[in-house]
């Protein structure tokens, strides 16, 4: 057993004196290619990173809701049927619980101390890992017999509902429906999606993160968001038959050049051009070409720097640092942007040239270093009844 796992077992027998009756856990998720297209109704392909968020539970016998961390967070009792937000870290898995019942499901209160690895505010999905994990955890506690697409859907609605953060679909599908050694391919439109084999074959992932807290990520996220629905709306004016992004190719964006601010030209390119390159790079994968995968991830981020600008000195810096060591075959930054984590696509003995370099140009610059985590793709959320 993990070490992890361990030790949210021995705290839930210390807090609440008993063992509980289920284990679950589910990791966070780095994307690998395909950023701000998600909302464009595009194509993402992430995978699951080794950081997960465990948790370990039982029912409680008076229905009440007894949530511990072991992160530092407050500890939560509630007594009540009514469950309603707290702002505070609990209402990702009070969420689950509200949509669950919503849906049917008679669910009552839980006891369950939470623990995670998965680093709070980096980029990594913490929220998604701790929403599935919270479904899981139920799945294991009432026997849920729910089918493997509603799972990540149950927990998207419960952030963008009961938390109340307009987010994609990503984090969720791939937090709950990750396999070893795959990528997933995800349609945000239609939610269909593949297990692609990511075959690294002596190469790894590396996650900086710059410790760059995403100050403007909530209000320039939304700004991108209007830009590419104002985009949509102006090829609709000129008589294009789309609903929005992921139907416009890049002729049909040149063509209508002089009707596009050049701004909102700027954002559509980006997203049209990543749809472009996620596709690309799963049919390079499929060919065991890591080489032009890694060719894409670079565009991907050189696009994200100059069309879609939500790059930061930060990012750039991982980023020309990480493609200056021998070694390396993409880096990028991951996420929203304007701070958070690049990903790097890298040979195994080039990791340790690769960090070493990678702090010494942070602290020179910066004045501190990043953290940096290797990982390969790894499984997503899981269960077990331990009586």
């Amino acid at each position: 057993m993990e070490r992890e796992a361990q030790r949210v077992l021995n705290a839930f027998q210390r807090e609440f004196g008993t063992r509980p009756d289920v284990l679950a856990s589910a990791p966070g998720r780095v994307n690998l290619i395909g950023e701000h297209t998600d909302y464009n109704e595009g194509f993402v392909f992430p995978m699951a990173v080794d950081r997960r968020i465990w948790v370990a539970g039982r029912r409680s016998v008076d229905g009440a809701f007894r949530l511990r961390s072991l992160n530092g967070m407050e500890a939560y009792e509630f007594f009540g049927v009514e469950l309603t937000r707290t702002a505070s870290w609990v209402d990702y898995p009070l969420g689950v619980v509200s949509v669950l019942r919503k849906r049917g499901y008679e669910l009552g209160g839980f006891e369950a101390v939470f623990f995670g690895t998965v680093p709070i505010g980096s980029g990594l999905s913490s929220s998604a890992a701790l929403e599935v994990a919270t479904l899981y955890l139920l799945m294991g506690l009432w026997g849920l017999d729910l089918a493997p697409r509603e799972r990540p859907l149950i927990c998207h609605q419960a952030e963008t509902e009961f938390v109340g953060v307009r987010c994609g679909i990503m984090d969720q599908f791939i937090s709950a429906l990750a396999q070893r050694d795959h990528a997933l391919l995800l349609d945000c439109r239609t939610t269909e999606y593949e297990q692609v084999p990511l075959r690294l074959d002596g190469y790894c992932v590396v996650i900086a993160d710059s410790k760059k807290k995403r100050g403007l990520v909530d209000s320039e996220y939304n700004r991108r968001r209007q830009e590419c629905e104002e985009g949509v709306r102006i090829l609709q004016r000129a008589g294009e038959n789309v609903r929005a992004l992921r139907d416009v190719t890049l002729e049909m964006l040149e063509s209508h050049t002089q009707r596009l601010p050049a701004t909102v030209q700027k954002r559509c390119r980006h997203v049209v051009t990543e749809n472009q390159r996620v596709l690309e790079s799963v049919e390079a994968l499929r060919r065991g070409d890591l080489r032009r995968f890694g060719e894409l991830v670079n565009q991907s981020h050189d696009s994200l720097r100059y069309d879609y600008e939500v790059s930061c000195e930060e990012l750039d810096l991982l980023v020309e640092t990480a493609r200056g060591v021998r070694g390396v075959v993409g880096s990028r930054l991951t996420g929203a942007g304007f701070g958070g984590c690049t990903v790097t696509i890298v040979r195994e003995d080039a990791v340790e040239e690769l960090t070493r370099r990678t702090q010494e140009a942070f602290r020179t610059r910066f004045g501190y270093e990043p953290e940096l985590m290797t990982s390969l793709p790894c499984e997503g959320a899981r269960f077990e009844r331990l009586d």
